[in-house]
């Protein structure tokens, strides 16, 4: 079986179902209709061969086939989307040195409050303050 987007794509559409517990849900959580949920399983259904959920008007379930595959994909979807946040994070991640020189009275009575919601918002600012009088 060769590799394509269209397998990752179904394995996530996948794992929504499983977590949410219904098509409608994992639709809401994916931005798809459930019917729209319902063509991608089917796919990738008809791609591997094998039943993955077992359907009635009111439930689902996984069949084992449907289990063995999420448990064993669900840690690399997982791993996926933490590369993604981390490298979209990484981005957007304030770090380095940052000098001011204040007024000791500004220092503190105004500062002095806002340090750790500075501190907890940008862990890896290092912040270097000089009094000036």
């Amino acid at each position: 079986m060769s590799f394509d987007g269209r397998l990752l794509s179904g394995m996530s559409v996948l794992a929504a179902v499983v977590e949410a517990g219904s098509f409608s849900r994992a639709g809401e959580v994916l931005g798809l209709s459930a019917s729209g949920v319902s063509r991608a399983i089917s796919r990738l259904e008809q791609r591997l061969g094998v039943r993955l959920l077992d359907r009635t008007t009111r439930t689902l379930h996984l069949t084992s086939e449907g289990a063995s595959l999420y448990e064993r994909a669900a840690p690399h979807l997982e791993g996926i989307e933490e590369a993604a946040n981390y490298v979209s994070g990484a981005a957007v991640t304030v770090r380095g040195t940052l000098r001011v020189s204040l007024n000791p009275l500004f220092s503190r009575y105004v500062l002095a409050a806002k340090l750790p919601l500075l501190r907890a918002r940008y862990p890896h600012l290092e912040l270097t303050i000089l009094q000036q009088s």
